[in-house]
């Protein structure tokens, strides 16, 4: 009796402990969401892994529902792979993603500013004058006239449109701020003002899945196949323990760069040792790696971006858009130190002439209103708040009444359009003069791989002569040259949207006029 007394008990305390997992956010851990994709895909994903996506279980293939053939093979389910899927699916063919992660998404959920694009229809409705030209030249600029020209020509020309193919699936980007580099906003975000790549990455997961496109995860690539000098497939590694071999008659890398590979990062810039990333830890070069054994060469590999403000005990990056929407960067003395919108490389440069290599975002209840992203800020823990300046001063452990000052010098710099002391011109619509005050400790930390693979505008993978490799194509962070010695914050997002959909479209022409 007691023994099914005790059978029953443990049956009730499952059903309870069941019925609190299903509440769960599947984006709250990362061991929840390890443990609902593993279920979804019959696979248990690898112990270092992180959640980089709330998309739902049903999203993800299970395993048995694979292929040996398809038209098509997508080597990452990023924002460029997934772009290239749903249009290599709307040029009637039959595509699959292999994500290695146990969630998709890659570091596009970690996106945060917004996409820049110039000439769309949310600029000309909200009256904000703009031009692929200037859009062009303020790119090169930021990349010290080392950008390939046309891939950048392609690029600006192309991202408007991207902006209306968003939008015409169900991803809305019509809340526009600026970036550093830029001299007008461009910056596209989503109406409400949040963080851009979660919601992306959400809206083209439910795209996926409504196509019928499969997606499988625990999926790692780990070989690109050839055969009479053509790409033909791939090897994939499911669970870290079955491996099969996938043909198509094309094939398309949009696995990300290498910011999160150490090794990599200090053979090709030793002096960047030691950095935090901002990467999530699926940023390993993989896609690099196996594109250069088929014959594929790269670019600017020793161009890495270490973005400004990244809060260093978590690595998190806080976005471009607190800066872009007045925020104001202020030195352990309480004192400004450089323009807050220069391009990247010379903000970060000034934090490090700094004796503490770090610096504090402060900020006003107006600016906190105007980008979502910081109360995800505030729940992690990053945030300290003061109800004045000198309380925020206080707070922050910095002398209060020169914090008091730089609030009220560049209250009057806004007031009056003219930064005296740095020579900033953007980001000044607003003054700080709405209590509470706000304040984030940041440092640099590496962000982007501006380096990667050789591609054309038609995202074919070129060999060291230059010539295409037949039957293969990339796109986004896997690839190099677009972007010069330095990325413009906001032109990432745009990239694998602009390039993951010339991909789609591109090796679907290339399958039917096999």
């Amino acid at each position: 009796m007691k023994k099914k007394t005790a059978a029953a008990l443990l049956l009730v305390l499952s059903v309870i402990l069941i019925i609190a997992g299903c509440g769960n956010n599947s984006s709250n851990s990362a061991s929840e969401s390890k443990s609902k994709n593993s279920t979804a895909t019959a696979t248990n994903a690898p112990k270092e892994t992180e959640a980089v996506s709330g998309a739902s279980e049903a999203s993800y293939t299970p395993l048995d529902q694979l292929k040996d053939n398809y038209d098509i093979i997508i080597i990452g389910a990023g924002g460029a792979g997934m772009s290239a899927a749903l249009e290599a699916k709307a040029k009637g063919m039959n595509p699959v993603i292999f994500e290695k992660m146990p969630v998709a998404g890659g570091n596009t959920t970690k996106s945060s500013s917004g996409m820049n694009a110039s000439e769309t229809k949310f600029q000309k409705e909200q009256g904000i004058e703009d031009s692929n030209d200037l859009f062009y030249n303020e790119t090169l600029k930021g990349g010290h006239d080392t950008n390939d020209k046309e891939m950048l020509r392609f690029f600006v020309d192309q991202s408007a449109s991207a902006i209306d193919w968003l939008d015409s699936i169900g991803i809305r980007l019509n809340n526009i701020t600026i970036t550093g580099g830029m001299n007008e906003k461009r910056t596209h975000r989503p109406e409400d003002g949040s963080a851009v790549g979660q919601y992306l990455v959400k809206g083209l997961v439910q795209n996926v899945q409504d196509q019928g496109i499969p997606l499988f995860v625990n999926a790692d690539v780990k070989e690109i196949t050839q055969q009479d000098g053509k790409v033909n497939g791939v090897k994939v590694l499911f669970n870290q323990a079955d491996e099969k071999t996938i043909t198509a008659a094309a094939v398309v890398v949009t696995t990300g760069g290498f910011g999160a590979n150490t090794d990599m990062i200090t053979e090709v810039r030793p002096d960047l040792k030691g950095y935090v990333t901002t990467n999530q830890i699926g940023s390993t070069g993989d896609g690099i790696k196996m594109i250069e054994k088929v014959g594929g060469t790269t670019v600017d590999m020793d161009q890495i971006q270490v973005h400004p403000t990244v809060q260093q005990e978590k690595s998190y990056l806080i976005g471009e858009a607190v800066r872009g929407e007045g925020a104001i960067l202020v030195s352990s003395e309480g004192k400004r130190f450089t323009n807050e919108l220069d391009t990247r490389d010379k903000v970060t440069a000034a934090i490090n002439t700094l004796a503490e290599k770090s610096a504090y975002l402060v900020f006003d209840s107006g600016v906190k209103s105007r980008v979502k992203a910081i109360g995800q800020y505030e729940k992690m823990g990053f945030v300290i708040h003061g109800d004045t300046p000198q309380a925020l001063a206080e707070a922050m452990k910095v002398p209060a009444d020169q914090l008091q000052t730089t609030v009220d010098t560049w209250n009057s710099a806004v007031k009056n359009k003219q930064d005296a002391e740095f020579g900033r011109t953007t980001g000044m619509d607003n003054d700080l003069s709405a209590g509470p005050y706000y304040a984030i400790k940041i440092g640099p930390g590496v962000h982007y791989t501006m380096g990667g693979v050789k591609i054309n505008t038609n995202t074919e993978v070129l060999d060291k002569d230059g010539n295409p490799i037949t039957g293969l194509f990339a796109a986004g962070e896997v690839t190099g040259g677009l972007h010069g010695q330095n990325r413009i914050g906001g032109n990432s997002v745009a990239e694998i949207i602009i390039f993951g959909r010339q991909a789609g479209i591109k090796s679907a022409e290339f399958v039917k006029a096999q």
